[in-house]
């Protein structure tokens, strides 16, 4: 396997609606999507559209919607190692004016171990924060084999700051820094005192606040996709994921900054499409992106 990447997987039902019922309304949507979810799993299918072995970790239910994910993985040559719950997880998905509601239904009470298995192929283990028995052990398992551990911090779940002890690229978002009760900046100090080679904070349309090789605090725009072009960031910053484990596995001696240059063009791409498996990117559409927005970063922000 090229990476392995570890989290709990949804059903997404996408949505486009000029505006939800209430009470015993009934409204027509303009359009859905039905594809894969969760933040590392959606990051896992990123990374095996653009060209790797990609195995996945993941919840996974004996029902309809566990059959449907399965057909999902095997369509984009994603191997799943399943850990088994009662039900599948499903998301209803519903994106307005550049942002997105999100209604979950979860069965995290996992009916068996985590399935252990040998990484010493691996050069890349990526994680969510999700199924933080499995989280940890691989972490320190790749830790002791050299395999890079990408995280993406999205919410402070139970476990997860335990990880960040053997995190080599910590990407977090803005929401963990307000329930950390840090500022972006503080947040990237306290990443680097926990021995992250490479800290980020991603700001949606503000870009990514974060720290390279040198250690230096920088900023790196967001590239700026025209509203009227944006149909679902729902996502988005799960492409990124995937994407920067992409290009590391590509050109793992380049500098972070194009991986993550790389993987922002991969998020632009992601938000003008419906659903995460039409959002997937190729690298012609990544090349695309920077091409047609790359001339139109926001202005870097003074840190």
């Amino acid at each position: 396997m090229d990476a392995l990447f570890i989290g709990h997987a949804y059903i997404d039902v996408t949505m486009l609606a000029d505006e939800m019922p209430a009470g015993d309304e009934k409204m027509v949507a303009r359009d859905y999507a039905v594809s894969f979810g969760g933040n590392a799993v959606t990051a896992g299918f990123a990374c095996a559209k653009l060209g790797h072995d990609v195995h996945i970790l993941t919840t996974q239910a004996r029902d309809w919607l566990g059959h449907m994910f399965a057909e999902m993985a095997d369509a984009h040559g994603v191997r799943l190692h399943p850990r088994k719950v009662a039900r599948s997880s499903l998301s209803f998905v519903l994106p307005n004016d550049g942002k997105r509601a999100i209604l979950r239904a979860r069965d995290d009470a996992y009916l068996q171990s985590f399935l252990r298995l040998d990484i010493s192929d691996a050069r890349v283990l990526h994680l969510d924060g999700h199924m933080a028995d499995a989280a940890l052990h691989y972490a320190q398992a790749a830790r002791e084999r050299g395999v890079l551990v990408s995280l993406d911090g999205g919410a402070l779940r139970p476990g997860i700051e335990a990880l960040f002890d053997f995190v080599d690229v910590a990407v977090v978002s803005k929401q963990l820094c307000q329930q950390m009760s840090f500022t972006e900046l503080e947040m990237l100090a306290w990443l680097k005192s926990k021995g992250c080679r490479i800290g980020a904070v991603t700001v949606g349309e503000k870009g990514t606040f974060w720290y390279g090789e040198d250690g230096v605090a920088q900023h790196l725009p967001a590239l700026h996709v025209p509203p009227e072009r944006v149909v679902d960031t729902s996502g988005a910053g799960d492409v990124f994921h995937g994407a920067y484990c992409a290009s590391y596995l590509e050109r793992p001696d380049a500098p972070w900054r194009d991986h993550f240059e790389f993987a922002r063009a991969a998020s632009a791409h992601k938000v003008q499409h419906l659903g995460n498996e039409a959002g997937l990117p190729t690298r012609a559409d990544i090349a695309r992106a920077r091409e047609e927005f790359g001339g139109n970063a926001v202005s870097d922000i003074e840190i």
